[in-house]
């Protein structure tokens, strides 16, 4: 029963993290196409009001002209919408999923003891330092080169170089997916803290300035801007590391720190690729797709590089002598049950049997192991999910054994 509601806590929180992530990305994605896309207004009466830039778009059978006032409008506009629940809601449902998933199955989840052997309550508080300490970082980056000479370039290098460190630290304590999630999340932390510390708060003071009549100053406006494009920019990445759970030869992977660096730098390049786009387009000149190209090239660098290894060779197995005691002798021309069976209960039975059954899936007989032979299949050989960290020590033999047994039709006799 309690594995059943966990799974029904893990569902409803999963949906809604989904469904307000799509609210918050889709609100930030159109925000960042629409300061990008105004054009200055001519009109007398537009500039009169102090509208700094103006589109005219059509859309589900209507015409929209929104403006942009910059710094503020004249004076305080009635049924002023604010746009924050998007992003708190992402954050709160995305930690609780985390913790449900991850914090309180941090033993089984987070800590894989031949990558770092450690305490699953030292696991956890490093886990939260992750998030506390690399918003600290982020945030004192920017406040203290922000507005220099330079000031974009100069925090968009160190906040590069802080997220490779904490990508490589986080692949030397947890177990891949764990790290690649923590990462992701790292970075969704400083995303909702930068519109809970900054833009918000920014905002709400220019408000309140216009309401007393006072000069608006102009300083929270660039702020809430630069947080606003730098969320953009860490969207992609933070999508791929959420991801990555689902494919085990990424966060398996040798230097599996450099793959998850790497396809974030994709995400922001390719990010970068839109954001110019929308530029170009407004002031009629040549779209740069470079920004793309270089994602798109670091990608195909990875998937060179993530190309399995070959599969030894089958004439090579056939007079070899066994594969291991697990396996039993296997050979290339067949694989028997037995063999397969053998695998199954040194690497696979500890947490899928009579007594433990996780998920509703236990090996204890030739029939269930046959029953279950696609999702072993998948879980094992495909995704290399399984077992979990490889907490077993599975071999790539043993992987190689089940999948030529899948592939000749799972025989069980």
């Amino acid at each position: 029963m309690e594995s059943y509601l966990l799974d029904w806590v893990n569902l409803l929180l999963r949906w809604t993290h989904v469904i307000t992530a799509i609210a918050w990305i889709g609100a930030s994605f159109y925000f960042v196409f629409l300061d990008n896309s105004l054009t200055r207004p001519t009109a007398p009466d537009l500039v009169e009001k102090g509208v700094d830039g103006e589109l005219w778009a059509v859309h589900g059978g209507g015409f929209y002209h929104p403006q942009k006032y910059l710094v503020a409008p004249k004076s305080m506009p009635e049924g002023l919408h604010w746009f924050y629940w998007e992003s708190y809601a992402t954050w709160l449902s995305g930690f609780g999923l985390f913790t449900v998933l991850y914090l309180f199955n941090a033993g089984t989840f987070m800590v894989d003891k031949q990558v770092h052997d450690w305490t699953p309550g030292a696991a956890v508080a490093t886990a939260l330092g992750f998030l506390v300490a690399f918003w600290l970082v982020y945030d004192t980056i920017c406040r203290t080169f922000g507005r220099r000479k330079n000031g974009d370039a100069i925090v968009g290098g160190f906040v590069f170089v802080s997220v490779v460190f904490a990508a490589w630290l986080a692949c030397q304590l947890y177990a891949g997916r764990a790290a690649f999630l923590l990462v992701g999340a790292m970075l969704a932390t400083s995303m909702s803290a930068n519109v809970f510390f900054w833009i918000i708060p920014g905002q709400r003071k220019v408000v309140a300035q216009l309401k007393a009549g006072q000069p608006v100053d102009p300083i929270y406006g660039w702020r809430a801007k630069q947080r606003s494009v730098h969320n953009t920019y860490f969207t992609l990445p933070v999508l791929f590391a959420m991801l990555s759970n689902h494919y085990g030869w990424l966060y398996a992977s040798d230097n599996n720190w450099v793959v998850l660096v790497l396809m974030m730098l994709t995400g922001a390049l390719i990010r970068q690729s839109f954001v110019a786009r929308h530029k170009a387009l407004v002031h009629g000149k040549r779209v740069p797709w470079e920004y793309a190209g270089f994602g798109v090239a670091a990608l195909l660098g990875l998937v060179v590089y993530l190309v399995p290894k070959p599969e030894i060779d089958a004439s090579a197995i056939a007079s070899a002598a066994p594969v291991n005691a697990a396996a039993g002798g296997a050979t290339a021309q067949n694989v028997s049950f037995q063999q397969v069976k053998g695998v199954v209960a040194q690497r696979c039975s500890m947490c899928h049997s009579a007594v433990m059954a996780s998920k509703g899936i236990s090996f204890d007989s030739a029939e269930s192991i046959k029953r279950h032979a696609q999702q072993m299949y998948q879980q094992a050989v495909v995704l290399k999910l399984m077992p979990l960290n490889n907490a077993t020590r599975i071999t790539p033999d043993e992987r190689n054994l089940i999948k030529r047994w899948y592939e000749e039709g799972a025989p069980v006799n």
